[in-house]
């Protein structure tokens, strides 16, 4: 059987829109699929990591077209204008950025990437009739993808299968948007359509699911995973107590409690100050850095950005590992790449967010660390003192459990049964 993937992020593209697929493309041979592989021929993409091509089998094909992107437009501007590219919504462009910020939102609609959609059609019908596909499967976001794959379908009649590794209406930035009511529609219509549409729809948590249900019956959940050995090897833990966060943290996902909480005990506790360390691991906002100095914290490193083969490293030597959930209306269902991989560390996780969401269900599950809401200043701070209290004990443990069913192998096993499934 052999499945077309119609991917916009794949090596030399690093962050973790790549990832997903980049893990089912590695392991869908071993259960009896051959994926081809569509993606962009002139990608720009914010963050490149060039480790990642190692992981692609030569025996996987690849087919490359090129793209115009308007986005490429946002770099005649200043550089603050241009943040949005690097996963960040500027919130106080200037005059052209916001006048930028309104022609993206309204005028390149789902996306920006939009203008990929018809030369791609022209392209793979071709390659579709001179080539054996059982099903095409699009992922999004970019969600301009899966114009690709209804359209295919519909000339063609070839199964397809719609792949959402982010929300599209909902997912957090959706609000922040200059969008006029027409847009907003435009957007709700199309999803709705490719929901509708689609032979089997995959979405990466329970309440995503829920929410879609209303327009598909063929829902499945598969979420995202950690790759590579399951077992821990042995490594020395940092001296400090080392609290990390790994990945962007844009503006809604600055946890302003926590910043708040450290400053406090920082203050009231002398030791706990010379323990400290926090890293921040990736692309940080401008207004995380403006939380950290309202509360005077000086014990903050950054580090821009670490090739994903490295990045275990500094899971693995952390005494904590911090997870913080956007602070906006969809927080409930948001589960963020980095905890399967958080996970496999085996190191306690502090997470903020909502104590009733899929990301609460999924520590609960997994017995790996504890989830505080928002505003749950004195239950933080209690578990912020008493991870302390073990890591000055040396018993600063996690006895986590039910972590393999997140392996990405085992994750892509359900996948090729969803194929199988779908193809009939």
């Amino acid at each position: 059987m052999k499945v077309l993937i119609v991917t916009y992020y794949w090596p030399p593209s690093g962050g973790s829109g790549v990832q997903r697929w980049l893990k089912f493309v590695k392991y869908l041979q071993d259960f009896g699929i051959e994926p081809v592989v569509y993606t962009v021929e002139n990608p720009k993409y914010s963050i490149s990591d060039d480790s990642l091509a190692k992981e692609i089998s030569n025996s996987i094909e690849v087919l490359r077209q090129p793209i115009w992107e308007p986005n490429n437009i946002l770099s005649v501007f200043k550089k603050k204008d241009a943040q949005q590219s690097s996963g960040f919504l500027n919130p106080n462009p200037s005059f052209f950025g916001k006048m930028l910020q309104y022609i993206r939102a309204n005028y390149f609609i789902p996306d920006a990437r939009k203008f990929w959609v018809k030369p791609s059609i022209t392209y793979l019908k071709k390659y579709l009739k001179e080539n054996k596909i059982d099903a095409i499967i699009t992922s999004g976001p970019p969600h301009s993808l899966h114009l690709i794959g209804m359209e295919l379908k519909d000339q063609l009649h070839i199964k397809w299968i719609s792949d959402f590794r982010d929300p599209w209406t909902e997912i957090d930035y959706f609000e922040q948007l200059p969008l006029t009511n027409k847009s907003i529609e435009k957007h709700h219509k199309l999803e709705e359509k490719v929901l509708r549409n689609s032979d089997a729809v995959l979405v990466i948590g329970k309440t995503m699911k829920e929410k879609f249900s209303k327009f598909s019956k063929n829902i499945r959940v598969i979420t995202n995973g950690y790759d590579s050995e399951t077992i821990k090897t042995e490594t020395n833990l940092d001296a400090s107590f080392t609290i990390t966060h790994i990945g962007l943290m844009n503006a809604d996902r600055n946890p302003h409690l926590f910043w708040k909480v450290i400053s406090g005990i920082c203050k009231e506790n002398n030791e706990f100050l010379k323990d400290l360390k926090i890293q921040l691991i990736g692309k940080v906002a401008d207004e995380v850095d403006a939380s950290i100095a309202e509360h005077q914290i000086k014990k903050v490193i950054k580090i821009d950005y670490v090739p994903h083969n490295e990045v275990k490293l500094y899971q693995d030597k952390s005494q904590l590992l911090l997870l913080a959930v956007n602070n906006v209306k969809s927080a409930k269902g948001i589960i963020t790449g980095k905890i399967f991989e958080y996970l496999q560390a085996k190191r306690p996780i502090l997470a903020i967010g909502p104590e009733d969401g899929d990301l609460a269900e999924l520590l609960n599950e997994t017995n790996a660390g504890c989830i505080i809401d928002f505003n749950n200043e004195e239950k933080l701070k209690k578990n912020i003192l008493k991870y302390y209290k073990e890591y000055k004990e040396n018993a600063l443990l996690v006895n986590s459990k039910n972590i393999a069913q997140y392996h990405r192998k085992e994750l892509t096993r359900k996948l090729s049964e969803i194929i199988k499934d779908t193809v009939g």
